[in-house]
């Protein structure tokens, strides 16, 4: 019939119709509007139609949790909760459910504070999660049952919505984001990253969205190419160089200075991050930590034989520096 296409044209113009649309989403890229949506992911914040000033809704017993805010230096308001462990709920339940619900106005005149303030062997864990959602999103809020009870009479949680997620003003950005991460004012004894990339660059190449559609992954056979998309990013998070950077920084401090504690712990099937970005993570702060610095060969075979198996739970190493550790598990 004339007016048909032939397979052949029809194959072509579904190619043709493919390629233009990734140049299109790569263009997109360029645009720091939506290159914060993809690197962020503020906007999927996976709690639609429920409030995060509400934390019953996620199983929480009334005012175990108390929602407060942060004011930053730069004036954004940061949204937070005060997470009680529940050995400490139940043992003061009759007053605290007679305090108000909501947010607080002031955090420090709550009882969830002042149980934490006037205990010397409290033990306060800072919850700074990762892209896309807010602090009780997914498996977040679980995972502060579990920090809870690893001890359940003296390890409080506060965890911290960004700027841009959930509740909090502004929009994310890397510097506005270490900004809201120092809002707080604690000293930190132990560093806990879970699932780190070693920084954007690497990221573009390896990031598969659900483990399986590689976004960037025909870019990446065009180094070049990706080198020049690359240039065009405004966040780079050079997570790999920051931490070895901290580390020496404390290493060259007086005996009596200050130490460092720092744990890196990923999935072997993590499908968004490959695991391989803890692998550099882990290679920079040991190389940091080792006066004459340590090849990544020579660390692998370091690990080796040092590895402590746990069988299904993956396996964790040590790496011991001259005022602190960095360990890794898988």
């Amino acid at each position: 019939m004339r007016g048909s296409h032939s397979p052949l044209a029809i194959t072509f113009y579904v190619l043709a119709g493919s390629l233009a649309s990734y140049a299109a989403f790569i263009g997109l890229l360029t645009v720091p509007f939506f290159q914060n949506q993809v690197i962020y992911l503020n906007g999927v914040t996976l709690t639609w139609f429920q409030d995060v000033a509400i934390p019953e809704q996620w199983g929480f017993l009334h005012n175990q949790v108390t929602p407060f805010t942060l004011d930053t230096p730069d004036g954004e308001t940061l949204h937070a909760w005060h997470i009680l462990l529940l050995g400490l709920y139940q043992k003061h339940e009759p007053r605290l459910v007679e305090e108000p619900s909501g947010i607080a106005p002031n955090i420090s005149k709550t009882l969830g504070f002042e149980l934490l303030r006037d205990d010397p062997d409290a033990r306060l864990v800072i919850y700074l999660h990762g892209a896309a959602g807010t602090l009780g999103s997914g498996w977040r809020p679980a995972s502060y049952r579990a920090i809870y009870a690893a001890s359940p009479s003296n390890i409080h949680t506060v965890a911290i919505d960004y700027r841009g997620f959930g509740a909090s003003t502004g929009t994310p950005s890397e510097e506005g984001l270490l900004t809201d991460a120092l809002t707080l004012p604690i000293l930190l004894s132990g560093m806990v990253l879970v699932a780190p990339f070693a920084d954007v660059e690497l990221l573009t190449a390896t990031y598969r969205v659900a483990g399986t559609i590689p976004l960037l992954d025909p870019l990446a056979h065009f180094p070049r190419l990706l080198a020049l998309l690359n240039t065009f990013i405004l966040s780079k998070w050079p997570s790999k160089d920051k931490l070895a950077s901290f580390i020496r920084r404390v290493e060259s401090l007086p005996d009596d200075g200050a130490r460092y504690h720092i744990n890196i712990i990923h999935a072997e099937d993590d499908y968004d991050i490959p695991w391989s970005h803890s692998e550099q993570v882990f290679w920079h702060a040991a190389n940091a930590a080792t006066p004459m610095g340590i090849s990544y060969e020579d660390l692998e075979k370091e690990k080796e034989n040092n590895k402590q198996h746990l069988g299904a739970g993956g396996w964790v190493t040590t790496k011991q520096g001259k005022r602190g550790s960095s360990g890794k598990k898988l």
